[in-house]
């Protein structure tokens, strides 16, 4: 089956055909590095993660850039609120460090390229350069430096989000006094008194530095050229930022993205997340209350185009599951240790429904449906003794979480426990200890106390030769 994709810019849904055979060349935006991760960025990173790992899965070669916005209006700002003398460049570097860590700590791939706006410089002039002589782009007439984009030469702006240019708002990203149209955009911001020397670059317009929007279209085409397959990022984007992306790329004479593709955004609560509102969730505080696996699990498990809704509740729920498959995964593995069946599976693939689920323009809660009935067909064979087909399901689990990146066996989770399962083992282990020694002493009627109030819970506890070990019923 092929890879199907919401395009954005059709709104439809179409066959993924590549630029080049076998290779798909993906660009994501990144983050603007002025504060903290939160909910949201991980929400993004995680979907093009996913969506990376299905491609490599189906057989594609994937170079995979995810920029960082390393120079803004935002974090200027930033560095000037915060008081205590850090450079801008400084805080950049910081705030990305922590991305950086938080990324990690989800098991979200590392970027094939990962380029820094402030290293791409001379490439953004190039394009403005470009659009000035193609009669897309002017310089101010103040001799302010400023150097904008002509939004009325080009008669596709707006077609992203299927927008009449008449009917949109004026561009709020620079001074207006410049402009000939107000919803015309900045290319090249010229340098201000009031902004570090630091922050400019000599251009023949004058001492400056870049627009936002040009910062992507420049390195997206450094990096995968002037046509490539997949642009990616947060539905928040589509505009202006995507939509003038689109523009200028096209108007400078390049192909661009041939597919737009746009995560849902996230909610707190059932209430939008914003600063305003002061229910902005960060990356810190998610794997404070669970498992970096169970945030993982709870961040890739919506579609990616629908809106997630973040709580408490979901996190536990997300830790659970998890629980589930390693439990499945620990419990075959020793059922079957010592047994000619201790290898099989090994050559098991994803079922069919798995395949056809993620190929569907990556209908996670679809697979995720998979894995988890796949998971109790396993627990079955295993309650069956069933060995074969339970060594041939663990197969079957093993390829689908691997493709999802929520594998418990591997390495990136081994101390991943969570303060959730870490109580909760240390109770279970206490109350196994108090069932043996009941067993030890004869009371027997003790025993069946206990593992009755574990039933009750949900614990499913097995005797062998190996000691007592115990399981979430399934």
């Amino acid at each position: 089956m092929t890879v199907r994709l919401h395009d954005s810019k059709a709104q439809a849904l179409r066959d993924f055909v590549p630029l080049e055979e076998g290779h798909v060349g993906m660009y994501v935006c990144g983050p603007t590095v002025q504060s903290s991760p939160h909910i949201g960025h991980l929400r993004s990173a995680l979907v093009y993660d996913i969506m990376r790992r299905w491609f490599v899965a189906s057989g594609y070669a994937v170079t995979f850039v995810r920029n960082v916005t390393d120079i803004d209006d935002k974090i200027l700002n930033a560095a000037a609120e915060e008081g205590i003398g850090e450079q801008w460049w400084s805080l950049a570097y910081r705030v990305e460090l922590e991305f950086t860590a938080a990324y990690n700590a989800l098991g979200i791939l590392p970027p094939t390229y990962e380029p820094r706006a402030t290293a791409s410089v001379t490439q953004m002039q190039r394009i403005i350069q470009r659009l000035i002589d193609r009669g897309h782009a002017y310089p101010a007439p103040d001799g302010s430096g400023d150097v904008y984009f002509d939004t009325g030469s080009w008669p596709t702006y707006g077609e992203l989000t299927r927008q009449a240019r008449e009917n949109m708002e004026a561009a709020a990203d620079s001074d207006p006094r410049g402009k000939r149209d107000p919803r015309d955009f900045a290319l090249w911001k010229g340098h201000k008194p009031t902004e570090p020397r630091s922050a400019g670059w000599e251009s023949p317009w004058g001492p400056g530095r870049p627009g936002w929007h040009i910062e992507c279209s420049a390195m997206a085409a450094r990096y995968l050229g002037a046509e490539f397959d997949i642009h990616g990022g947060g539905l928040d984007l589509r505009f202006p930022h995507h939509e003038n992306e689109l523009a200028q790329s096209t108007a400078a004479g390049d192909g661009f993205a041939r597919y737009w593709v746009h995560n849902g955004l996230v909610n707190v609560g059932g209430q939008k997340m914003s600063k305003s509102l002061g229910n902005s969730v960060y990356a810190h505080e998610l794997t404070a209350l669970a498992s970096p696996l169970a945030v993982r699990y709870l961040l890739g498990q919506a579609h990616y185009r629908s809106t997630l809704d973040y709580s408490a509740d979901s996190l536990a729920e997300s830790e659970a599951a998890v629980d589930r498959i390693r439990t499945f995964l620990t419990r075959v593995e020793r059922r079957l240790a010592g047994t000619r069946y201790a290898e099989g599976g090994a050559d098991a693939t994803w079922p069919d429904q798995f395949a056809e689920a993620m190929d569907d323009d990556l209908g996670v809660p679809q697979a995720l449906a998979v894995l988890h009935e796949t998971v109790r067909a396993g627990n079955q064979a295993l309650d069956g003794e069933d060995l074969a087909t339970a060594a041939d399901l663990r197969g079957q689990v093993l390829a689908m979480v691997r493709v999802l990146g929520i594998d418990p066996t591997d390495r990136l989770w081994a101390t991943d426990a969570g303060p959730a399962a870490t109580a909760l083992d240390t109770l279970v282990a206490r109350l196994i200890e108090d069932r043996r020694a009941a067993r030890a002493s004869k009371d027997w009627a003790a025993a069946d106390r206990i593992r009755a109030e574990l039933a009750d819970a949900g614990i499913t506890i097995e005797d062998s030769q190996t000691g007592t070990h115990w399981s979430l019923t399934s």
